[in-house]
């Protein structure tokens, strides 16, 4: 195995390819990991990804999960071999389901965990935290974000000019698929509802990928609202930290809300509840996806004014 120089010496090695949503997921089984080791721990994963957990201190460090070269490990040909750190401990959430890959990594490094990034029975946090077969702990506390973030976070939305004075509502209304993505009509009219009642002041944020679901909120908000468009993950860690409520899809950014403590409210397809946040100052609410039924709207606008109460 090699052995990245600014890694050297790796106690543990985390090993999850996923999107965001997903890998924050796995901060539970993060944090038991790295209470396990004693020493550094290292997370592989998409390389924004890494760098916010980084920043939040979650892990110690983190590589290119694209750098490994594990698609060498399906292939049964002891020439190709990837480019692993030298750790005491891997664990990784990526290749379970072949058989090749399992034994290939179990013989570069002996007592390797592989595990599928989901389980078939309980919410996918509890699955991850099971395969790390971490001692009983309470592993859900808010990720605490450091100073430097939160000064991203102030910077970010004084420049998307949030000048607005607080209490400040998040407002997510995109997520990784259109089809998660709850009616943009719906959005506006708990938006208008929440702020009349509870006199908040509402911030929007864009994503890279939210530039139809923000466009069609757009149109139904009109002005009044500001926009914190295509933060760096970091710098949306931050602003979202200031935040006295979040509301938002089934997402990567409201996955990440949930995990830093912010009062959040998380709308979910009744299909993918596996996927719920661990955090416990997040609330899930059940929607009709496909259109802005009245009585759900009503309910999420009410759920929204307990939440901020």
């Amino acid at each position: 195995m090699t052995r990245p120089p600014s890694h050297a010496g790796t106690a543990t090695l985390a090993i999850h390819p996923g999107a965001l949503g997903d890998v924050l997921l796995a901060v539970p089984a993060l944090r038991a990991l790295r209470g396990a080791s004693g020493g550094p721990l290292v997370l592989a994963a998409q390389p924004r990804i890494g760098a916010l957990l980084e920043s939040l201190a979650v892990v110690d460090g983190h590589l290119a999960f694209d750098a490994l070269g594990l698609d060498a490990l399906f292939v049964d040909d002891p020439a190709r071999r990837p480019r692993l750190p030298d750790a005491e401990r891997v664990v990784c959430w990526f290749g379970a389901r072949d058989p090749v890959f399992v034994r290939r990594l179990a013989e570069l490094v002996p007592g390797a965990g592989v595990a599928s990034s989901v389980g078939d029975d309980r919410p996918v946090w509890e699955h991850l935290l099971a395969t790390v077969q971490a001692p009983p702990g309470d592993r859900c506390a808010p990720i605490v974000a450091p100073a430097v973030v939160r000064a991203l976070g102030a910077e970010a939305l004084a420049a998307a000019r949030v000048d607005m004075p607080p209490p400040w509502l998040i407002v997510h209304p995109g997520a990784g698929s259109a089809a998660k993505c709850w009616p943009a009509e719906a959005f506006a009219r708990v938006i208008t509802a929440v702020a009349a009642r509870a006199r908040m002041n509402v911030v929007a944020h864009q994503g890279p990928a939210d530039a139809g679901a923000a466009a069609a909120l757009r149109r139904h908000l009109g002005a009044g609202v500001a926009w914190l468009v295509e933060p760096a993950l970091p710098a949306l860690a931050g602003a979202l930290v200031h935040a006295q409520a979040y509301l938002g899809n089934d997402s990567g950014v409201s996955h990440l809300a949930a995990a830093l403590g912010v009062p959040s409210l998380v709308l979910f397809d009744a299909r993918h509840l596996a996927w719920r946040p661990w955090s416990g100052t997040a609330r899930v609410r059940t929607v009709t996806l496909a259109e802005a039924v009245e009585r759900e709207v009503e309910a999420v606008a009410a759920e929204l004014v307990e939440v901020l109460r």
